[in-house]
């Protein structure tokens, strides 16, 4: 499996994220650009998903995808748009972290 597939994958979830933030500002899909914006973060995230999973194995890439996605948009949501943290709210991601991390050791990245 080339680096690039990874590469690939890391746009895929930046792409991702900037959907699901984007999320908050369309009002309730009431306010045109916000939503198309949204729509089209979303097209190109599933696109390079779909080109990433052509050399990582579905289950890893996805795995990373919506875990790395999920760790990203919850600090943007903690930093950015300044949401609450807890202590259960910093384990878990922590536990998204471990999670992801104990992918790529398996071997799944090769």
């Amino acid at each position: 499996m080339k680096p690039v597939s990874w590469v690939i994958l890391f746009f895929a979830i930046v792409f991702e994220v900037a959907g699901t933030l984007t999320l908050k500002f369309t009002e309730g899909m009431t306010r045109l650009l916000p939503t198309v914006l949204m729509f089209a973060f979303y097209l190109v995230s599933l696109f390079g998903l779909s080109v990433a999973v052509s050399k990582i194995p579905v289950g890893t890439a996805y795995a990373v995808w919506s875990g790395v996605g999920t760790l990203m948009v919850a600090l943007l949501g903690v930093f950015w748009l300044k949401e609450e943290v807890t202590v259960l709210r910093s384990v878990s991601m922590m536990l998204i972290v471990i999670g992801v991390a104990g992918l790529y050791l398996t071997g799944s990245h090769q």
